[in-house]
């Protein structure tokens, strides 16, 4: 049986495990944590429980689809609520809830601008298309030839995915109200990029916030790492915890093995790195066998990385919801700071995470557990913990005057994270939290190669290459690379 070696267990790395191991590979995981999950790693301490990366399940679709894979279904492992309203956004003035129902919605757009609620449906009639041809096409693509892309409902359907209009300009074509533009760019936040500088495809995110929904699983997003963990168990993979990978050996253009914690060789017809791309190229192989250069690296283009604190309180909230954006603040200043003047925030924009407002095991009885992310630039330097504190301080003292609560006094445990725990956890590309920016210039074929340039049988797969950032995108993307190397290797 032939032998894959897959570096790091996150979301990527987990399902290129399950689709090697489907296709007959004897496959081994070798994963730098003491648990599975990568940035989606779950802790637990004083009684709370902490999903520490990714708390938004957007495409369920994406998700059944993986275990239908398997002979599988999403609730054989875990349960799924839909969020209603599906999050609120605190304005300057007042609190927004948007409601999962779309009729609900489209008043609400009503309400604040005249026609708008037309022009959602118009919005979002374009919106569906990108979703299904950009989900069930686009980012099935392994972006190995521009000739993947000579497919015919891609050839005709080029204008109306919208690659090289902006989402900005998309966005206010159809609304005028900044409420309403703003509310339509967050999405795209994380990609990466400012809403001038996104194609207007992914205007695909709104259909997928809008129409399929703001989900949670049951006990949390860690829920989704233990279920594709027990898949993969079940088709025979193995997992070896608490291992560094020091290097990838090479003959003859072939990798041959994988060195891990020094001494530990792990032989290897195919090794798929799902850890960070640039730290496999630049630390686990010699210089000559590198497919980019460090100029290469310097001139792309990173999603931001986050500033996290997770809080837990010796008493309940009263009236708040899972998920609250804080927009109360400049969003076009904070999105500069992010992507162009790359500092730090003077005033950020942040996000705040109550899941024990859903989850009753997410904290002990009476208590709630928080999550605040606050976006900021990739490879900033300066993460110290005076910087975390003052930016602390600052958002508790927006978050209490805008929802009426006092906290500040009930915080009974805080653990913040930010660049420099990416960097040390993950080894993550100047701490970045999410990935490459899905600018129009690093999309499909121009993002890093799934497959080595000079390593035959060396293949990645995660955010930092096809399809991009995102949990669902990473789904597919160990689908992707797994399938090239079965076809080159199998």
């Amino acid at each position: 049986m032939k032998k894959a070696v897959i570096i790091g267990s996150g979301f990527a790395g987990l399902s290129a495990a399950c689709y090697m191991a489907k296709a007959g590979w004897d496959v081994t995981v070798l994963e730098k944590q003491a648990t599975p999950g990568g940035r989606a790693r779950q802790v637990k301490e004083a009684g709370f429980t902490f999903d520490l990366g990714p708390s938004w399940y957007w495409m369920p679709d994406v998700f059944e689809r993986f275990f239908n894979c398997f002979g599988k279904k999403v609730s054989d492992y875990y349960r799924l609520d839909r969020l209603d309203p599906s999050y609120r956004v605190y304005w300057n003035d007042e609190p927004m809830d948007i409601p999962a129902d779309y009729d609900e919605l489209k008043k609400l757009f009503e309400s604040i601008e005249k026609g708008s609620a037309a022009k959602l449906d118009s919005f979002m009639q374009e919106a569906v298309y990108k979703y299904e041809v950009g989900i069930n096409k686009l980012v099935h693509k392994p972006g190995q030839s521009y000739a993947e892309f000579l497919d015919w409902d891609l050839v005709k359907g080029v204008f109306k995915l919208d690659v090289f209009t902006s989402m900005r300009k998309h966005i206010s074509k159809h609304f005028k109200h900044p409420k309403l533009q703003q509310l339509l760019e967050f999405p795209v936040l994380f990609l990466g990029a400012l809403p001038e500088n996104t194609p207007a495809l992914y205007s695909l995110m709104n259909y997928a916030d809008i129409k399929l929904g703001t989900w949670y699983p049951h006990k949390g997003m860690y829920k989704i790492v233990e279920a594709m963990c027990s898949v993969a168990e079940e088709l025979g993979v193995k997992f070896i915890f608490n291992s560094q990978v020091d290097e990838i050996k090479v003959e003859h253009g072939k990798a041959k093995q994988v060195i891990a914690n020094t001494v530990t060789a792990y032989d290897a017809d195919v090794v798929i790195g799902a850890a960070d791309y640039h730290f496999i190229e630049t630390k686990l192989l010699p210089q000559k066998y590198r497919s980019y250069s460090d100029a290469y690296w310097s001139k792309r283009v990173m999603a931001p990385s986050c500033l996290i604190y997770y809080v837990g309180l010796n008493k309940k909230l009263d009236g708040l919801l899972h998920h609250c954006l804080f927009f109360d603040t400049d969003f076009e200043i904070h999105g500069k700071e992010i992507y162009t003047t790359k500092k730090w925030p003077v005033d950020p924009l942040f996000y705040v995470s109550i899941p024990s407002v859903t989850d009753e095991t997410a904290a002990p009885a009476g208590h709630e557990n928080m999550f605040f992310l606050i976006p900021v630039a990739a490879g900033l330097q300066g993460d110290t913990e005076e910087l975390r504190d003052a930016y602390f301080e600052k958002i508790l003292d927006r978050f209490e005057n805008k929802t009426g609560q006092k906290i500040k006094q009930a915080i009974i445990y805080k653990k913040t994270y930010s660049v420099s725990d990416f960097v040390n956890d993950y080894n993550s590309f100047k701490g970045n939290a999410y990935g490459l920016a899905n600018t129009l210039m690093q999309t499909a074929n121009l993002k890093p190669s799934c497959r080595s340039h000079k390593i035959k049988n060396l293949f990645y797969t995660g955010q930092l290459t096809v399809p991009g950032p995102g949990v669902p995108p990473c789904l597919i993307s160990g689908e992707v690379v797994a399938k090239e190397a079965t076809k080159h290797f199998g």
